[in-house]
C-alpha cells in the first residue's frame, strides 16, 4: 500500500481470543476481496492487530473509497460487532500499552489511572484517528504527552 492509502482504525471493547482473531480475519479476507466502490474493485486490506484493533486500508490512486462503499465497511462491522458481542464503535474506551500488554479503558477510568500513576505522560497510547497509511505508521502509537488523549487527564 502507498503512504497516502486511507486508513479506517476500529477498536474493539475487549481484547479478541485468538479462535475470534482467526474467524475475524477470515471474514475482513472475503469483505476486502469483494469489497467495491461504484462497481469497480477496491485495493484494499483489512486486518487485526494485537488482538483489538481492526484496520482498513484502501489504496485510492486507481478507485477511490465512496460513501456508500464507506457505508458497506461500516454495515460490516456493525454485523462482525454483533456476531462475536464486541462493540467496535465506543469511541470512550481507550486503547494503551503496558509493557507489551494491551490494556482497554474508559474515558473515566483512564484518568484515574493517570491520577494514580499507573500510566503516564510516557505511557503508549494508540490514535485511531489515523488518516492514512503513513500517519498509522508514524502516528498510532505514541505517547501520552504527544497524544489528543492527553486532554482526558
Amino acid at each position: 500500500m502507498n503512504l497516502e492509502s486511507r486508513v479506517w482504525v476500529y477498536q474493539s471493547d475487549r481484547l479478541l481470543k485468538e479462535s475470534e482473531v482467526s474467524n475475524i480475519q477470515k471474514k475482513l479476507d472475503s469483505f476486502t476481496i469483494s469489497w467495491t466502490s461504484h462497481n469497480h474493485a477496491l485495493k484494499a486490506k483489512a486486518q487485526v492487530f494485537y488482538n483489538c484493533f481492526i484496520i482498513f486500508i484502501a489504496d485510492e490512486s486507481q478507485v477511490g473509497a465512496s460513501g456508500c462503499s464507506i457505508d458497506k465497511s461500516v454495515h460490516f462491522m456493525q454485523n462482525l460487532g454483533i456476531e462475536f458481542e464486541i462493540d467496535f464503535f465506543n469511541r470512550l474506551n481507550f486503547a494503551y500499552k503496558e509493557g507489551e500488554l494491551i490494556k482497554i479503558a474508559h474515558k473515566d477510568d483512564f484518568t484515574h489511572l493517570y491520577e494514580n500513576n499507573v500510566i503516564n505522560d510516557d505511557t503508549i497510547v494508540f490514535n485511531n484517528l489515523v488518516k492514512n497509511y503513513q500517519e498509522l505508521k508514524e502516528k498510532w502509537q505514541v505517547s501520552l504527552k504527544e497524544s489528543w488523549h492527553k486532554n482526558f487527564v
